[in-house]
């Protein structure tokens, strides 16, 4: 199995809800784009115990825990990589969020298959909201990409639904990319 299938087996053996994000959540959306790893969102705090990845370690696994400060909008980010760092099995990032809106992301996600693995992953709204509390350059970019396809409307109101519980700097940024856009 790659490690992404390891890992979503992994997190879901220990009832962890979790969805795809990223890159590849936007590949599931239409919008193809490089990425060398694959993002998992999480709220489970236990994910980023050490502990939590021995049955993982145990087959050649590496977890890099790297858990935020207090002043993090993140509560961490757990990078996952096979000993060796393996060309064909790329890393998987479990990026563990704080907010309610981010669990909220996670039960709003549709079953899809990647990579031939059966993975929720975020709705296309939930992506944006993602990518706005990101706040990158290339998040920017992919948010223009998803706002691109025919069900913009429909976008654009459950982004705006849901925009106010995030960080002002978001709503900042979604202006400034609507009135881009036109």
């Amino acid at each position: 199995m790659t490690l992404f299938a390891d890992t979503a087996t992994h997190l879901r053996s220990r009832d962890v809800p979790f969805a795809l994000i990223g890159g590849g959540a936007m590949a599931v959306h239409g919008v193809a784009r490089s990425t060398l790893d694959l993002d998992l969102l999480v709220t489970t705090v236990a994910c980023l115990s050490p502990p939590f990845w021995d049955a993982m370690r145990r087959t050649g696994v590496e977890p890099l825990v790297r858990a935020g400060d207090a002043n993090d909008p993140l509560a961490g980010v757990v990078r996952l990589r096979r000993r060796g760092d393996d060309p064909v099995d790329n890393p998987v990032d479990v990026v563990v969020g704080r907010g309610d809106w981010q669990a909220a992301a996670i039960t709003h996600a549709r079953a899809s298959e990647v990579d031939g693995v059966h993975v929720p992953v975020v709705t296309a709204a939930d992506l944006i909201l993602l990518k706005l509390f990101a706040g990158g350059p290339q998040d920017a970019w992919d948010i223009a990409q998803l706002l691109g396809g025919d069900d913009r409307h429909a976008l654009v109101a459950a982004v705006e639904g849901t925009l106010p519980v995030l960080p002002a700097e978001c709503a900042a940024l979604w202006r400034r990319l609507r009135a881009a856009a036109g």
